[in-house]
C-alpha cells in the first residue's frame, strides 16, 4: 500500500531507526495519550499505527457519516449493499492518496442490519515499522516529531500483571444452543453454523497491556489494537478474511477444524494426528474451502481461483487448526470492496449456506458486533487487507468481554463444541490485565 494520506497541506515525513521490538513501539504510541482514536494493525511483514482522525467514515444501519478535512461533516441515507455505501463514500474523499483503517461488524452482512456496522479513519499521523526502520507521515509537524521521540525512547512501557479469566462459565446455556442448532441441521435448515458464547469479564480491562501480554503468547496471522470513539478491542486473528493487492489478486485463508495446542510436545503431536484424521473436522474444513472457492468465483476471472496449502495445520496460540489458502484475480470492473462483500462474513465464523446461518446466529445469539467481523485497512489504490476478528477482547463503557464459537455440523456434540470454545478462549483469557 502507498502512503496513508495526502492533502493540499505539506506533509511531514520522518524516518527513524529503532532498536525496540515493533510491539513495544506500537503500544508505546497507543498508550501515549497523543491520540484519542487509533488503530494498530500487524501483518507478517510490517506493523502500522494509524493515529488521530484526519478523515472519518461511520456506517450505521440507515446512514453513513463522513468527515473530511476542510469540509463540514455530512450524513446521508444509504440503501443496497453496505460495501457499496463505503466504496461510494471513500470515492468522495478530497484526498489524492489515503489509507483508511478500522472495523466492520458481523451485522454488516445481516439482511436487516441494526446498530453500527463500520467505523474507519484516515489517520492524521501514520507510522509504518519494518526491519528496524519506522516511517512517520503526518499533517502536523509537531505531532510527527513527538512520535519520533517516542519511537526512539529507551524505556519500555510496563505491560501490567494479568488476572486470568475463567473460561468455563456458561456451559449449560451454550450446550443448549448447540443442541438447538443440531436439531435445525437435522431438519435440513442449513449444513453448518458457528454458535458462539460471550464471556463477560468482571472488572475493567487495560486493553493496551492485554495486547502486549496476549501478542507475546500468540502466533496470529494478523493482530490488532484499536480505540475508536471509546470502543476498544484487541485480538490475535488466526486467519485472513480477504487480502487484495493493488493489482487485484485476492487471497482468503479459511480455517476450520480445531484442537488444543501448547500442552507439551507429545500431547500436541497426538492432538494434531487426531485433528488430521477426524472425519467431522475434515468435513467441516472441506466445505468451508469449497464455499470460499464459490465466493471468489463470483468476483474473479474464470479459471484464476485456486486452492493452495490444502488442509495444513496452523498453530495459533492455544489451538491448532486445519487451514487452506484460496486465491484468485479480480475480474474486470470488480474492486476490493466486491471481494470483501463476497467473502464477508468469514465462512468459518458464520456457516453454510451463509444466509441461513446468519439468520440462525441472529436468533440464537442476538447482536455480535465486532466478533466474527473484521479489522480492515483499505487504500485509494485498491489494496485491502482484513483480519477475521476471533480470539479478541472487547471493551466499552467500562465493561469488557470475550467471545468464542465453534462450527456445528451434523456430527457435532454439545460437549465437544463447548470444549472447543474453552480452548479458543484460552488464547487470550490468561493474558487479560485489569485496569488499575
Amino acid at each position: 500500500m502507498s502512503s496513508a494520506l495526502s492533502t493540499d497541506a505539506t506533509l511531514t515525513e520522518l524516518v527513524v531507526e529503532y532498536t525496540s521490538d515493533p510491539l513495544t513501539l506500537m503500544t508505546r504510541l497507543a498508550g501515549s495519550g497523543l491520540f484519542d482514536d487509533y488503530v494498530v494493525y500487524e501483518r507478517p511483514w510490517a506493523w502500522t499505527f494509524a493515529g488521530g482522525a484526519l478523515g472519518e467514515v461511520v456506517l450505521d444501519a440507515a446512514t453513513v457519516r463522513a468527515h473530511w478535512p476542510g469540509r463540514p461533516p455530512t450524513t446521508r441515507a444509504w440503501t443496497g449493499r453496505p460495501a457499496d455505501a463505503l466504496r461510494d463514500t471513500f470515492a468522495g474523499a478530497p484526498l489524492p492518496t489515503w489509507t483508511a483503517c478500522g472495523w466492520i461488524a458481523f451485522e454488516f452482512a445481516a439482511p436487516r442490519p441494526a446498530g453500527r456496522l463500520a467505523h474507519l479513519i484516515v489517520p492524521r499521523t501514520e507510522v509504518r515499522a519494518r526491519d528496524g526502520r519506522a516511517t512517520i507521515t503526518g499533517v502536523d509537524e509537531a505531532e510527527a516529531e513527538q512520535v519520533a521521540k517516542l519511537l526512539t525512547a529507551a524505556a519500555a512501557p510496563s505491560a501490567g500483571i494479568p488476572s486470568p479469566v475463567d473460561v468455563r462459565a456458561g456451559g449449560d446455556r451454550y450446550r443448549a444452543q448447540v443442541a438447538e442448532a443440531l436439531a435445525e441441521i437435522g431438519a435440513d435448515r442449513y449444513q453448518k453454523v458457528i454458535v458462539s458464547r460471550r464471556l463477560d469479564i468482571p472488572y475493567p480491562v487495560d486493553v493496551v497491556s492485554t495486547y502486549v501480554r496476549g501478542r507475546r503468547a500468540n502466533t496470529p496471522a494478523r493482530s490488532f489494537l484499536l480505540d475508536l470513539d471509546g470502543f476498544q478491542a484487541t485480538g490475535f486473528s488466526p486467519e485472513v478474511l480477504a487480502s487484495v493487492d493493488a493489482g487485484g489478486r485476492v487471497m482468503t485463508q479459511p480455517l476450520a477444524g480445531t484442537r488444543a495446542f501448547g500442552l507439551g510436545t507429545d500431547t500436541d503431536a497426538r492432538t494434531r494426528r487426531d485433528l488430521e484424521t477426524d472425519p467431522k473436522e475434515i468435513y467441516e474444513h472441506a466445505v468451508s474451502v469449497r464455499t470460499s472457492q464459490d465466493e471468489l468465483n463470483r468476483v474473479c476471472d474464470p479459471g484464476t481461483v485456486q486452492v493452495t496449502d490444502f488442509m495444513t495445520v496452523k498453530e495459533r496460540g492455544s489451538v491448532q487448526h486445519l487451514g487452506s489458502s484460496v486465491s484468485g484475480v479480480l475480474a474486470p470492473g470488480r474492486t476490493s470492496w466486491d471481494a470483501l462483500d463476497a467473502l464477508f462474513p468469514g465462512v468459518t465464523a458464520s456457516g453454510i449456506p451463509k444466509p441461513d446461518a446468519i439468520e440462525a446466529i441472529t436468533r440464537l445469539e442476538g447482536r455480535r458486533g465486532l466478533y466474527s467481523g473484521a479489522v480492515v485497512t483499505v487504500s485509494h489504490d485498491g489494496a485491502l487487507d482484513s483480519a477475521l476478528v476471533l480470539r479478541a477482547l472487547y471493551s466499552e463503557d467500562g465493561r469488557a468481554w470475550l467471545r468464542a464459537g465453534a462450527g456445528i455440523v451434523g456430527a457435532s456434540t454439545p460437549d465437544r463444541e463447548y470444549e472447543e470454545t474453552c480452548e479458543k478462549l484460552s488464547s487470550i483469557a490468561p493474558h487479560v490485565v485489569p485496569l488499575v
